[in-house]
């Protein structure tokens, strides 16, 4: 049985209508909770989205403190953390680029990425108009919170 509290949830996802969909229940095991997760994932309206966008760090960053969340983004972003200062530079271009033609945080699932791998997904999406780049965004995220799902059941076995 997994039955993970709204704290751990948060840490996954930080919409809070998220939360509190999934929140509360026990779950026969990690596919179940991705399962629910995936359903209340697709019913976020955007600014429930964009909740969710703003806890989330800019490709590149470095990610401090100590918190579960803070802890995974560092190893998600493992792959930019020790990119070249040419593409550290492109991708601190990039976002800036990114946010002022969306209005948000560039998300890509960074886990199992390289550095150069996300800024050619940075600058393909650019091209994106604004009702894709959401699909894109959207599918994204439920990639991130279906792996933050697995670590949260994972650490807690």
């Amino acid at each position: 049985m997994v039955e993970p509290s709204a704290e751990e949830l948060a840490a996954c996802c930080a919409s809070r209508r998220w939360v509190a969909a999934v929140a509360g229940r026990s779950y026969a095991d990690l596919g179940a909770l991705r399962a629910a997760s995936r359903r209340a994932l697709d019913g976020l309206d955007w600014p429930d989205v964009e909740e969710a966008l703003a806890a989330h760090p800019r490709i590149g960053d470095r990610v401090g403190g100590g918190t579960r969340e803070a802890r995974w983004s560092r190893g998600e972003q493992a792959g930019a953390a020790d990119a070249a200062g040419d593409v550290q530079d492109a991708l601190t271009a990039g976002n800036r680029a990114y946010e002022e033609r969306f209005g948000h945080v560039f998300l890509v699932r960074a886990s199992g990425r390289s550095a150069t791998e996300m800024l050619g997904a940075l600058r393909e999406r650019l091209c994106n108009d604004p009702a894709a780049e959401r699909e894109v965004v959207r599918r994204e995220l439920a990639e991130i919170v279906d792996l933050r799902l697995a670590r949260l059941v994972e650490e807690d076995a």
